[in-house]
């Protein structure tokens, strides 16, 4: 895939999460930073049951787009926070108590200066 055609499919993911009801989406571009990912998608989810719909829908959509996703879980755990890993862009669904404490746009953004 080109830089190109990964920021278009990271795009399209964050519109995914965004119609699903997923709050205060961003990207960050980690590229310069880290040598395992590209892009991180952060979004926060308003519960349990919130984050395993986006999920689900989520797996969906990734198989669709023959997006391979690395250490898959069969269900969220539950503690509000779930990672998942498609190589190039990585997405943080978070609750916001989670999203407060580890506040992952600063940490990065730190790494960045």
């Amino acid at each position: 895939m080109t830089n190109e055609e990964k920021l278009d499919f990271t795009q399209q993911l964050m519109a995914f999460i965004e119609e699903r009801k997923g709050l205060n989406t961003i990207m960050v571009d980690v590229s310069q930073q880290c040598n395992w990912a590209d892009y991180f998608i952060i979004s926060t989810v308003t519960s349990v049951a919130h984050l395993r719909g986006i999920v689900r829908d989520l797996w969906g959509f990734l198989s669709e787009k023959g997006i391979e996703v690395r250490d898959r879980h069969k269900t969220p755990d539950g503690d509000g926070w779930e990672l998942i890993d498609c190589g190039f862009v990585v997405v943080h669904l978070m609750s916001q108590e989670f999203r407060d404490f580890y506040d992952l746009e600063k940490l990065w953004k730190k790494l960045e200066d």
